[in-house]
């Protein structure tokens, strides 16, 4: 999809659909769509007068034009109250009409920048790309006859020259967003038979030539001498090695901060001996979610250049069943030295994350950290498939990532960490066990993070309810949805 600003007057655009936007209980049109609507007559006002139309959230009318207009069709749209308007809205009704169009077979359609007066130029610039780009996202598959996409051109029509340079900067910062986003969920929804270990620290390192990243990729012989056992005990059972992927971008060399994102980078899990249900298991090809997250944003990040230290830290494992796979009370001790009793081989994540954040604090001197897993089925459990799961050792950091959230639209929920539920996982043998069982699970699998991070401001973010969505929506296909790539990026950018 090519999103191009064209600064001309509405009526003179040529497109198979254009859309433009109402608010509900507007007494007087916006010049635009008043130009719109003495060119088809007075339709619109029609409409309004008649209350078919009344600018309800979502409302949809369609109206053609019959040679009135160089646009075949005119879409108008609900922005719903003003005073309900906001970034998420603008992507959620972008998405709406890019989607709309797309069904009614359109090559070509045109739109304004809905609810600038509300959010200002450049941010409603950027939420109408994100949205158009989310919204027409489609999975990418093997299947020999492809179905033909016509819509391939987005028009963003603005008559006022002097809004051009704020329009172009925010279309171009929200098609950032949403090419990564759709970047991961490209990676996320890839085979697993495709997507190795291996496989994913060559895009990592496709990612970091393309946009002038750092890269480093530690294979097992290398992560044997820095005894990072976590690490490999959960890949040792598979024919494929496991990686540490390193993405570096340095935009602040003064700085002694750098800021680390930890993706967890399974990329398949079985559930090892702890075996999971056959039902559903197709879709533990997504269990590297996190990872996906970290590489989509550390290409947004690149490109937009923020004054900061940012690197990008994934544990890449594929958890099998063989005569060498690790077995429930295999005790392993971990590159800080820590000793785990692995009591399920299912709670695996964790594991693999201890010698991440372990080594994104020691070797790569992070003074902030953000682990983004999908670690626990029981923060779907407690939150349901729209709201992840955040933990923290630190309140102010917790504050800047909540404010990421608020900024990017995602959605998260602070959870406690609760000291007396330590002793679920204690252990006879080792220091620790690796799960306190099945009550509290996402709290006590946050717990035996922070082990692993000493007095580093942290956060964790469970994202197994939300890094795939089985029904899909406007902004969410079916399947990966790349949560928290934006949050990631509007972390780094504050």
């Amino acid at each position: 999809m090519n999103i191009n600003l064209q600064v001309q007057g509405v009526v003179n655009v040529e497109a198979d659909v254009l859309v433009i936007g109402l608010f509900q209980g507007v007494a007087q049109l916006e010049e635009a769509t008043a130009s719109i609507d003495e060119a088809l007559g007075g339709q619109i006002s029609a409409l309004i007068q008649s209350g078919d139309l009344t600018g309800a959230f979502k409302e949809t009318r369609m109206l053609y034009t019959f040679g009135k207009l160089p646009a075949k069709r005119v879409l108008i749209l609900g922005l719903g109250e003003v005073e309900e308007f906001n970034a998420n809205r603008g992507r959620s009704i972008a998405a709406h009409a890019a989607r709309a169009s797309r069904e009614l077979g359109a090559v070509t359609y045109a739109t304004l920048v809905h609810g600038a007066g509300v959010l200002g130029v450049e941010k409603a610039a950027q939420s109408l790309a994100e949205g158009t780009l989310l919204g027409l996202y489609q999975v990418k598959n093997l299947k020999k006859t492809q179905a033909v996409v016509k819509l391939t051109n987005a028009i963003v029509v603005e008559a006022d020259e002097s809004k051009k340079a704020d329009l172009e900067k925010g279309l171009e910062i929200g098609r950032l967003y949403a090419d990564s986003t759709n970047f991961a969920r490209d990676l996320i929804n890839e085979p697993a038979n495709i997507l190795t270990p291996t496989r994913l620290s060559e895009l990592a390192t496709e990612v970091a030539s393309k946009h002038g990243l750092g890269i480093q990729v530690l294979g097992e012989a290398e992560m044997s001498e820095l005894k990072m056992n976590a690490l490999l005990s959960i890949g040792q059972g598979s024919e494929e090695e496991s990686k540490l992927i390193v993405l570096s971008y340095l935009g602040d060399p003064s700085s002694e901060e750098t800021l680390a994102l930890v993706g967890k980078g399974v990329t398949f899990d079985t559930g090892g001996y702890s075996m999971k249900p056959p039902a559903g298991m197709e879709t533990m090809k997504t269990d590297m979610g996190g990872a996906g997250a970290v590489i989509g944003a550390m290409q947004a990040i690149a490109q937009l250049k923020p004054k900061a230290n940012v690197i990008g830290v994934i544990g890449a494992a594929e958890n099998m069943v063989s005569g060498r796979a690790i077995k429930p009370g295999d005790v392993v001790v971990a590159m800080n030295g820590k000793s785990i009793e692995i009591v399920n081989t299912d709670a695996e994540g964790r594991v693999v994350l201890a010698d991440a954040l372990h080594y994104a604090i020691e070797k790569c001197k992070a003074t902030k950290v953000v682990d983004v897993a999908t670690l626990t089925g029981a923060i779907g459990v407690a939150l349901g498939r729209k709201v992840c799961g955040m933990f923290s050792n630190d309140t102010d950091f917790a504050s800047e990532v909540k404010d990421a959230f608020h900024r990017s639209g995602e959605r998260a929920w602070e959870m406690p960490l609760v000291e007396e539920y330590k002793a679920s996982f204690s252990s006879t043998v080792a220091d620790m066990k690796n799960t306190g069982g099945r009550d509290g699970g996402s709290i006590t699998a946050a717990l035996i993070l922070r082990e692993f991070v000493d007095n580093t401001p942290w956060v964790h973010l469970d994202i197994a309810g939300v890094a795939r969505d089985a029904e899909g929506g406007e902004l969410n296909p079916s399947g990966s949805t790349g949560f928290g790539v934006r949050t990631l990026i509007e972390l780094a950018r504050g």
